[in-house]
């Protein structure tokens, strides 16, 4: 199979393949979508300082998460339904992540279930579990003992949806999930049948608290990251709850317009607790020069989301593990060429705001 060049090649061709429901779900985002838009162009936003006459014949990607040394900064984001863009579903995203030296982060609305997927995962293959905490607290500690008993070493805590967004795409195609397509995980909280987001996202508990995050913390025998933080002062709380990392996010653009930019919202974070847990961040991500800015910036990794799902349309597992090859490859080269062939050294002196910036350059 020939397969795109480029992750905007794949995101061209899946817009081709997948039916109008599952590609308005993998590609929209809340209200009129500003933020959606505004999480690529706020790395656009960023240029890049090079450093010139600087050895990088050896460039080295590595950065370092909850304590272990990773081949580099990298990380499959949570994102639900694969097996609307592959039969194989998660098991395939899960393969291509381990083929390729990538966390993947499986969500709690997988079409794959937990032991499933780590039985899939080549050894050796990272991979962490992404919770929604449910009404039911009971089942949300059962899906915490399944991840830890099938060795995802970490918990990812989705903060940022105690209610649906907006989301008008969905509203206009009637967007549900099958039937046919068995969410084993929601399954377990009490979903059923025919399931639309308003039917999942009922099940989940909005009364979720930070007396929650740290019960989490001392109980799940997991490292826990909070994800969904966009303020400073909520990075400090996660800290002060035994986080251990959180993730910059705003949910893909998916749940309340118009809040900052990943881009946007992670130096004041990784200013607050860069140096005490770790810090990450998703949204917008689509070429290797993104990676280097966020790494400059203060994060230690980056979750990619969409992308991967693009690559799993196109080409199933093959696709997404070249859309992980391309974005690796990109980021080498963009460190050569910067000047700092280590990217454990990045620091905000290599990007500054671009000039072009507020241009209106880069928007769609």
């Amino acid at each position: 199979m020939r397969l795109p060049l480029t992750i905007a090649d794949f995101e061209a061709r899946a817009a081709e393949l997948l039916e109008a429901g599952p590609l308005g779900y993998y590609a929209g985002g809340a209200g009129d979508e500003i933020t959606l838009r505004d999480n690529v162009d706020g790395w656009r936003r960023l240029a890049i300082r090079p450093r010139t006459l600087v050895d990088c014949s050896l460039i080295d990607t590595r950065t370092t998460l909850l304590g272990r040394e990773r081949r580099h900064p990298i990380v499959v984001a949570p994102t639900a339904f694969h097996r609307l863009a592959t039969p194989d579903g998660e098991r395939a995203t899960a393969r291509a992540a381990a083929a390729t030296d990538t966390i993947f982060v499986l969500s709690t609305l997988a079409t794959s279930g937990c032991a499933e997927v780590a039985a899939a995962c080549p050894e050796g293959g990272a991979r962490w579990f992404q919770l929604y905490v449910f009404k039911d607290r009971g089942v949300s500690r059962e899906l915490v003992a399944m991840a830890a008993e099938s060795g995802y070493e970490a918990l990812v805590v989705t903060v940022d949806m105690p209610v649906l967004g907006v989301r008008e795409r969905d509203l206009r195609s009637g967007f549900a999930v099958g039937e046919a397509t068995a969410i084993p995980m929601v399954e377990r909280g009490g979903g059923r049948g025919r399931m639309s987001m308003p039917d999942v996202v009922s099940l989940i508990d909005p009364a979720l608290r930070w007396s929650d995050i740290e019960d989490l913390a001392a109980e799940s025998g997991l490292p826990v990251i909070v994800k969904g933080v966009l303020a400073p002062e909520d990075a400090r709380r996660a800290r002060e709850c035994g986080a251990a990392g959180v993730v910059v996010s705003n949910h893909g653009g998916r749940q309340l317009d118009t809040v900052l930019s990943g881009a946007d919202a992670l130096p004041p974070v990784a200013e607050e607790v860069g140096d005490e847990i770790d810090v990450l961040v998703d949204g917008g991500v689509r070429r290797g020069t993104d990676v280097l800015k966020a790494l400059a910036l203060g994060a230690r990794a980056v979750l990619v989301g969409r992308p991967v799902l693009w690559g799993l349309a196109v080409g199933g597992e093959e696709g997404a593990r070249r859309v992980l090859e391309i974005l690796r490859g990109e980021l080498e080269t963009a460190l050569a060429l910067a000047g700092c062939p280590r990217a454990s050294e990045l620091d905000s002196s290599w990007v500054q705001r671009a000039p072009w910036a507020g241009s209106g350059a880069g928007h769609r």
